[in-house]
């Protein structure tokens, strides 16, 4: 396997985040290539990653462990959430760095990757809602 990739390959979800996020969620490892499309992007792959005990890392596992409540808050299923909001959603793109871009509207952003083992390649890292959360008595 090559180190360019987050394990298994899927080309079936060409253009479908939303078939794509299923499969992930149900294999749990490896990636749909070009499962998103944005014209301001271009193909977006979408990786399963990886999420640690602090919540730190990247792809659908970390949109899930770390964002999945608050987009279920919002009435959502992530499968569902994430091709809206990244194909669909009013987006800037702000001051990015590492060769990571960061799109932001007045309620979600997501962050895409531009490269993965110092090669091309265009895969979400994550997805979220920015709108103050309530603070809890």
């Amino acid at each position: 396997m090559s180190k360019f990739t987050f394990s298994t390959q899927y080309i079936e979800f060409y253009h479908d985040g939303k078939g794509a996020i299923k499969h992930l969620m149900e294999v749990q490892e490896g990636e749909c290539i070009a499962a998103l499309y944005r014209p301001d992007i271009g193909d977006i792959d979408i990786v399963w990653g990886e999420n640690d005990e602090n919540n730190k890392g990247f792809g659908l596992k970390h949109i899930i462990e770390k964002h999945g409540d608050e987009i279920a808050q919002l009435g959502f299923k992530v499968e569902d959430f994430i091709p809206i909001i990244v194909q669909f959603g009013d987006f800037n793109q702000k001051a990015s760095e590492k060769g990571r871009r960061v799109y932001e509207s007045k309620m979600f952003r997501f962050i895409v990757d531009t490269k993965y083992n110092g090669k091309d390649k265009i895969w979400l890292l994550t997805a979220f809602d920015l709108r103050k959360k309530p603070k809890r008595y």
